[in-house]
């Protein structure tokens, strides 16, 4: 880990010089690094972050996973979120996937993102769905129908909760996903959404060919992708926003504009988002998850409940006790009745935002013992290798008043001067955790969280955001948000999935 950051250092001096870059930079490019890379700060980065330390929620992880899910006991440092529902975490990652393309995991990203080429125009377009359309990534897309224009996928043969027949991605001879960016398949539950939009779009164009039996496969396309992209952009400023940031700071950004996130020639992906306040979600793991209720068509249904590594099983086990992806087995697959409100009071609450990692974080499988494996200690290197400004001096910069010293007590023990100038990922986590409950993100976190969204989809002229928008969904949603057109990610998985039909 420190030559990696001997590496960087040498190759990306902290300059302003990425402000305009128009891939990534910064949005603060004037505020120094929150602290010197010496070795001192290096360890205690590493302590704070280690497993068993301040950020370890300490789960006991001899427990089965079931008992991890419903023994409040063997959760009081993974508190449920009254607000917010278990798969808001992984619609976040799928976003970020989305936005820019680093073909290493998100749970494990080395790359300097202001040094590394960003392989897709940083936007909220679906282009890990779409790849480059049916032209150029035909291996997308489901060429039996003669036609090509909808997306591929592999019938399970199998159906879970209220008999809904289950899919997976596509895979070839050696297990590997056919899909448009290859960390959509590193675990079970990202996997999944990529199926889900998959079916969606699929259910979109069946709704426009029978609606328009004589428009050609290319304009049904153009038409069912712009419609698949525009409900999915709605779901990300009017749910999953205003969920994580507050409605009231996505209302003024939209109204009064955005103040600090900024470009001269076109939007970057700012470091102060992608390697601190987008890191929130790492927070709102839970060591355990139930995937589904069983098979339904068998006799006995089994119900998945499953940890997010299974570190006693062989990594090349065809159907691990675990949600890591690359996997094809007969029970994996989700009900999504756990992670979204389908309606049935099945849904399972997220963990709450807040300086606490789940346990299995700080034991990332797949390294050599030598390694850096702790998450936490990983995130807070990044921010050191980075230089990234502290917490106080992004506040400040943002003409906001930052914590007190007070707040970061449990850092004056390492004597690195860290209660006064705090990494800004623990920042973040410590501000949502401090102002908020940990119900949602503090006044920083949000502010710069929505400001990139935001500024993504008005720097995308086909953005319903940029286009109309004065624009509401037209597809079914369900009863309650019917007159206001509250277009869900519920209503997506309704769709996708066949629970409701489509017309348009």
């Amino acid at each position: 880990m420190s030559r990696h950051g001997a590496l960087y250092q040498d190759i990306v001096p902290f300059t302003s010089r990425f402000y305009d870059k128009g891939k990534f930079g910064r949005i603060f490019p004037s505020l120094p690094p929150f602290a010197a890379d010496t070795k001192k700060v290096r360890e205690a980065l590493i302590d704070i972050g280690k497993k068993g330390g301040i950020m370890d929620a300490k789960d006991d992880l001899t427990k089965d996973p079931v008992e991890l899910i419903t023994n409040p006991l063997l959760q009081v440092n993974n508190p449920n979120s009254p607000v917010m529902s278990a798969g808001m975490t992984f619609l976040g990652q799928f976003i970020d996937h989305d936005i820019t393309f680093d073909p290493t995991s998100s749970l494990e990203r080395q790359s300097d993102p202001e040094f590394i080429e960003n392989f897709r125009t940083p936007s909220l377009a679906l282009d890990n769905v779409y790849g480059s359309g049916p032209g150029a990534s035909p291996h997308l897309y489901d060429q039996s129908d003669g036609l090509g224009i909808k997306m591929l996928l592999h019938p399970m043969g199998v159906k879970g909760k209220d008999d809904i027949d289950k899919c997976d991605l596509p895979r070839n001879s050696q297990n590997t996903a056919l899909i448009g960016d290859p960390r959509n398949d590193e675990n079970l539950i990202v996997s999944q959404l990529q199926v889900l939009f998959l079916r969606f779009h699929n259910a979109v164009v069946d709704a426009l060919r029978a609606k328009y039996p004589s428009k050609s496969p290319g304009v049904i396309f153009t038409e069912a992708q712009e419609l698949v992209r525009w409900h999915y952009q709605w779901i990300l400023l009017h749910e999953f926003l205003p969920l994580l940031c507050g409605q009231e700071v996505v209302d003024d950004i939209l109204n009064k504009g955005r103040q600090f996130y900024g470009w001269h020639n076109s939007p970057f992906i700012p470091v102060e988002f992608s390697v601190a306040a987008y890191r929130f979600g790492h927070s709102q793991i839970r060591p355990s998850y139930r995937a589904n209720f069983g098979i339904a068509n068998k006799p006995n249904p089994a119900p998945f409940f499953a940890d997010i590594f299974d570190f006693s099983a062989d990594p090349l086990h065809a159907d691990p006790n675990d949600l890591r992806g690359g996997k094809r087995a007969e029970r994996r697959f989700l009900d999504w009745h756990t992670f979204f409100n389908l309606g049935d009071g099945s849904m399972r609450p997220n963990k709450l935002i807040d300086t606490k990692l789940s346990s299995p974080l700080f034991q990332l499988p797949g390294f050599a013992s030598a390694d850096v494996i702790s998450l936490a200690s990983r995130n807070l290197l990044r921010s050191l290798t980075f230089g990234l400004p502290s917490g106080q001096r992004v506040a400040h910069a943002m003409r906001m008043q930052p914590m007190d010293a007070e707040v970061f007590e449990d850092l004056k023990h390492y004597k690195v001067n860290f209660e006064h100038s705090t990494p800004l990922w623990f920042y973040i986590l410590k501000e949502a955790e401090t102002q908020q409950m940990g119900l949602k993100l503090g006044e920083v976190g949000s502010r710069i969280v929505t400001e990139v969204f935001v500024g993504l989809l008005e720097g995308d002229n086909t953005s319903f955001l940029s286009q109309n928008p004065f624009w509401k969904p037209c597809l079914p949603c369900w009863e309650p948000y019917r007159n206001n057109k509250h277009f869900t990610i519920a209503d997506l998985c309704r769709i996708a999935e066949g629970k409701v039909q489509i017309s348009l």
